[in-house]
């Protein structure tokens, strides 16, 4: 549990740690908008697209190598980070930190799971959904005051003894684990890559060189085209990256499309709003994320509460719940921003952020993770924080580009002109994943025969066979991992 919410909390923290401090790197490094949006986006990007390929190395080569192999690529990024001395020195460093961040992050569920009982599972994710939310939300307040009091270079420096930390204990307290018959789909791979790096390369670029620029209608077309080419790429071959069938699944398909949309209306707003507090109020980088601890503090309380009810009424019903209390808390903000608002204004809206963001996140992880077999957990993890990342970097970009056309850094009402369209994009974007997750089965899982709950009719996969589906490792099913009890 220490060691993967540790590392859970690194790899949530870098999200958004740098966004209370994008005001003191753009004077420091330079660039305008579009800088700011990549020093944020190419960490999610990268995060993304190799997220599925870094659960499938790890079924194929051990999880526990591939997990001490993610952290010291994360760690050793994260000093390059600190050390840049350009904009696109730290872009770069913040891309690479997504690479060690995409082999490391998806193996944590798959760690967790195999060292938990199933009954107490929900508890668990609980636990670790509680650091993964206070991690997002803590880091414009954690950003913001290493940012005021010692230097924006310290956000990244903080990740370095953490993650000797981890390349310490994970040797000595984590067994060795991989999915028998694994193979790696490297065409699948390449597709995913290229496609949607070109949609998010299209979406950031078109606010800065605008939406006719030959190289971004390219990177848009031609991403959305290779995504089409993916998925049939994924439909054909025998071995897929991410199999189509698992969409069949309506737990599987409406917990990630809820997903998706969450981190798209969350990250956007919240990369706007972190700026807000300096830029409109006027606040100091600290004084920013103080002032966000109604936020940050919820995920804390709530989310342990959340994975216990999640246990006893069932996730769906309080995913819905969370999902639609923090669309609520982000029209709140759209309502009553204003160059002359008091905190007290906005302080509803940041008390139904935060309970909304913590009822999200246990059941989450417990829906996820419940909606396939146990051989299949791996991928599905990867492929549930693939999309939440994928939604990030679009959030940021898309949210952005409803800012730049509606407003500006000029002063604090063009800001606020700006920025008020852009919350309600992201509450939309969030009600509507509330009304996705509305398709997921109020029982959802596996039943005694091993099929899902849900109903529907899925093929055995090729690599689970005998005793594979049950174990994690190709010994005897560790208590618990059986699929009656998932």
């Amino acid at each position: 549990m220490l060691i993967t919410s540790i590392a859970g909390f690194m790899a949530a923290l870098d999200n958004l740690v740098v966004s209370n401090a994008l005001p003191s790197v753009q004077a420091d490094l330079g660039g305008g908008l579009g800088d700011l949006e990549w020093t944020v986006s190419a960490y999610t990007l990268t995060f993304a697209v190799l997220m599925m390929l870094g659960a499938a190395l790890g079924d194929r080569f051990g999880r526990r190598r591939l997990f001490l192999v993610g952290v010291g690529v994360f760690t050793a990024s994260s000093a390059a980070a600190a050390l840049s001395s350009g904009i696109g020195q730290l872009v770069a460093a913040r891309a690479v930190q997504g690479v060690g961040a995409a082999v490391m992050m998806p193996l944590t569920l798959t760690l967790l799971s195999a060292a938990v009982p199933a009954a107490r599972r929900g508890m668990a994710f609980g636990i670790t959904g509680a650091v993964n939310g206070l991690a997002v939300a803590c880091g414009p307040l954690i950003g913001g005051a290493l940012t005021e009091h010692i230097s924006w270079h310290w956000i990244f420096w903080l990740n370095v003894p953490l993650g000797v930390l981890l390349l310490v204990l994970a040797p000595l307290r984590l067994r060795e684990s991989t999915a028998p018959g694994t193979r790696l789909d490297f065409p699948g791979t390449l597709l995913a890559s290229v496609a949607l790096f070109g949609v998010v390369y299209g979406l950031i670029s078109g606010n800065r060189d605008g939406w006719t620029d030959p190289l971004v209608l390219t990177g848009l077309l031609a991403g959305a085209g290779l995504l089409a080419v993916f998925v049939l790429w994924e439909l054909r071959t025998p071995r897929p990256m991410l199999p189509m069938r698992l969409f069949r699944s309506r737990a599987f398909t409406g917990i990630n499309a809820a997903s998706l949309l969450m981190f798209l209306g969350m990250f956007g707003s919240i990369f706007l709003l972190s700026q807000a507090f300096q830029v409109v109020l006027r606040y100091s980088p600290t004084e920013a994320g103080l002032r966000m601890l109604p936020w940050t503090g919820m995920p804390m309380l709530v989310a342990p509460l959340a994975g216990y009810l999640s246990d006893r009424i069932g996730g769906r019903n309080v995913v819905v719940a969370g999902l639609a209390v923090q669309a609520l808390g982000l029209g709140w903000f759209a309502v009553v921003i204003d160059p002359a608002m008091s905190y007290g204004d906005m302080l509803p809206a940041l008390v139904l952020g935060g309970i909304g963001m913590a009822l999200y996140f246990a059941p989450a992880a417990a829906l996820v993770m419940g909606s396939v077999r146990p051989v299949e957990q791996g991928i599905a993890s990867g492929t549930n924080n693939a999309l939440r990342e994928l939604g990030g970097a679009l959030g940021i970009a898309v949210v952005s580009a409803v800012f730049s056309a509606s407003g500006g850094y000029g002063t604090p009402r063009t800001f606020v002109d700006g920025l008020t369209p852009a919350l309600w994009v992201g509450a939309g974007a969030v009600a509507l994943g509330a009304l996705l997750a509305l398709v997921i089965p109020r029982r959802s899982g596996m039943t005694a025969a091993g099929t899902p709950a849900d109903g529907r009719p899925t093929e055995k996969p090729r690599e689970a066979t005998g005793t594979e589906a049950g174990t994690a490792h190709g010994s005897p099913a560790p208590a618990g991992l059986g699929p009656a009890t998932l």
